[in-house]
């Protein structure tokens, strides 16, 4: 008796989540790129490269939504050591898409938010440790959407709060987007 119970409830839970879980658009992205190095940053490391997965959760109804992701960046050095700089980082961000008609495969997007940044200078030559801090991004990007799959080509600015100069760069990066509307 007490199992029943147990699965109606359940079962009852289940379908007033239903229309929450339909409201809303899951959708997948993996992509990569160039990392720029901005500021201070720019006259120890050279442009780079790195990638990036993330998960959005978009409302149907809303053109705000939410996404977490994760990247890994990795930038040169300008001196003749052998030390190359990483950077992973996991940010939350606000996504805003402008709208657009339902048969347009062009949707420009604003996404911004803060996140966890750890650094650590690697090669032959790098000291050992690595740090990490809090940081901020904002940057804007477009989705060539066709069905539940399309491409994205996204720049955004990320600041890492570091003890002296601040970390600057932007990654520019294109991948694929999955899922969705």
């Amino acid at each position: 008796m007490r199992s029943r119970s147990a699965g109606l409830a359940a079962l009852i839970l289940s379908l007033l989540g239903a229309p929450a879980l339909r409201a809303q658009a899951t959708e997948f992205s993996i992509g990569g790129g160039l990392g720029v190095p901005l500021g201070d940053f720019d006259d120890v490391a050279k442009i780079g490269w790195q990638g990036t997965a993330a998960v959005s959760f978009m409302p149907r109804n809303l053109p705000v939504g939410i996404q977490v992701d994760g990247s890994f960046s990795q930038f040169g050095n300008d001196s003749p050591l052998d030390i190359k700089n990483q950077l992973l980082y996991g940010t939350l961000n606000a996504v805003y898409r402008f709208a657009s008609s339902e048969s347009s495969r062009f949707r420009p997007y604003l996404i911004g938010g803060g996140g966890v940044y750890n650094s650590k200078l690697t090669g032959s030559d790098a000291p050992d440790g690595s740090t990490t801090k809090f940081g901020i991004n904002a940057g804007a990007g477009v989705d060539f959407k066709a069905g539940s799959a399309g491409l994205f080509l996204e720049g955004r600015f990320h600041d890492v709060f570091v003890a002296g100069p601040n970390v600057e760069f932007i990654p520019i990066n294109v991948g694929i987007r999955l899922g969705g509307s």
